[in-house]
């Protein structure tokens, strides 16, 4: 270990740009074991693990570089295993640069961070390969069932939790393949979508239902649902597109459409807005605005589709956007411009279509700390464009027919133990907490599945007295 000063950081190889922009397969090669070891090793043990106390999952980080370090793979999978359901998909699509690595002791002191999230992805390729991947095995049967609504990332964890401690368990999801946004919302060049099918299938194998086309408060009331169960967790995640707060037109999409289309016709599917243009970048000037990680995603697939040109529209500099660094660096390889500093003011259609922008200049810091853009006097100009994508952020769809508690912002309400105003009904994921990662989702669910099993013991003793 503390290999840090002879070993410099180093990455799994980077396909080409011109290469990866041509189509949708990762972007990163394997890491071989060699080079896994070598970049585990870097890790200095620290004595406090900011790395570990920095991830949402208080994954125990230290101990699996170790492990791997040794040659001592499976292990160390075993070790991420235990406090991840996913470690593959979170080594993906995890921002470690804002996370684990960021904290890094070694990035502290100018030593670069050890690659966690490339180990991490190299480790569980290595279980699935080698067999490593336990079938879900409960020890004890239970005859209570869970219902669980949705079927992204907080509902798949929650519902591996519930099954290990041998619940019956039924995941709803108003879309035909289990995964959420894993599957329809997450570009395949960052996560290949086989990976979410293999989690899937493991659930289904290991006694999980899933009853998909199913959209509680549609084609399925919530009561019914609650009905069919002891208990009911609802993780339906938030994908209602935050408007343009500006005159738009009929050619301005929202980034999950886009992307959902995108998606889909990477799995096979056929998709009519995709066929007539309306949600085809192919030969067109798109520009994107937000900057966000979907907003990444969306100029990176506009690039991908063959568009003329790709403009992504930000209101602040790049040191303060959302989105991850490492995402700016492959966007703007793959030929990717950014426009800092600008904000849409309108939207054109007709024969010369446009987004009318004007120059923006940080301000005063806000409430949250973040310095607020102000507009610059007599600076509008325009960008050309046959495709606009608004990338702004998600709210929660209205839930009001539900009948359940909601916050100002319209989540759920619930209290620590992800409760909900109804009883036995519990909630987590971005329904509770608003859009955020897929990691914090993964959280939310296997907390809120301990939460409802406390509750299930709670019941059966006040049931038994």
């Amino acid at each position: 270990m503390q290999r840090f000063v002879g070993e410099t950081q180093a990455w799994p190889e980077k396909r080409p740009a011109g290469e990866r922009a041509r189509d949708f397969l990762e972007i990163h090669r394997e890491f071989i074991a060699e080079k896994a070891s070598i970049q585990a090793a870097r890790c200095a043990q620290c004595g406090v693990p900011f790395c570990q106390f920095h991830c949402p999952l208080q994954n125990n980080i230290p101990d699996w570089l170790k492990l791997t370090a040794d040659g001592r793979l499976e292990e160390a999978y075993r070790a991420a295993a235990a406090t991840n359901p996913m470690p593959e998909i979170c080594g993906r699509i995890c921002p470690q640069d804002r996370l684990c690595e960021v904290a890094c002791v070694l990035e502290q002191s100018k030593h670069g961070a050890v690659t966690i999230g490339a180990v991490e992805r190299y480790l569980t390729e290595a279980a699935w390969s080698e067999g490593w991947v336990d079938a879900i095995s409960p020890r004890l049967e239970r005859a209570e069932s869970i219902g669980i609504v949705g079927a992204g990332p907080a509902g798949l964890a929650a519902a591996e939790r519930l099954r290990q401690r041998g619940y019956r368990v039924t995941i709803y999801d108003r879309h035909d393949r289990a995964g959420g946004l894993l599957i329809y919302g997450i570009p395949n060049f960052k996560l290949e979508k086989h990976l979410v099918m293999r989690r899937v299938e493991r659930l289904r194998a290991g006694g999980v239902s899933f009853e998909l086309n199913c959209n509680v408060g549609e084609t399925i009331s919530l009561n019914e649902v609650r009905s069919r169960h002891d208990a009911l967790l609802i993780a339906t995640g938030v994908y209602k597109a935050k408007p343009l707060n500006a005159p738009t037109h009929r050619s301005v999409v929202p980034a999950l459409e886009f992307l959902i289309a995108a998606n889909r016709i990477g799995l096979g599917d056929e998709v009519a807005d995709f066929a007539n243009g309306r949600l085809n970048a192919k030969d067109r000037r798109v520009v994107v605005i937000g900057g966000g990680d979907t907003a990444m995603d969306c100029v990176r697939t506009a690039q991908r589709q063959g568009a003329e040109s790709v403009i992504c529209l930000y209101r602040r500099d790049r040191t303060n956007m959302p989105g991850s660094q490492r995402e700016v660096v492959h966007a703007e390889e793959e030929g990717v411009t950014f426009d800092w500093l600008a904000a849409p003011k309108s939207v054109r259609g007709g024969k010369s279509p446009a987004v009318k922008a004007v120059r923006m200049r940080l301000g005063a810091p806000d409430a949250s700390g973040r310095q607020t853009p102000e507009e610059v006097q007599d600076s509008a100009y325009e960008l050309s464009s046959d495709l606009v994508i608004t990338a702004l952020g998600f709210d929660p769809e209205n839930l009001s027919a539900w009948g359940l508690e909601t916050t100002r912002e319209g989540t759920l309400a619930v209290n620590r133990r992800f409760e909900t105003s109804l009883s036995g009904v519990f909630a987590a994921g971005d329904i509770v907490r608003g859009a955020s990662l897929v990691v914090w989702a993964i959280k939310e669910g296997r907390d809120a599945a301990d939460a409802v099993h406390d509750w299930m013991r709670t019941q059966a003793r006040m049931a038994a007295q």
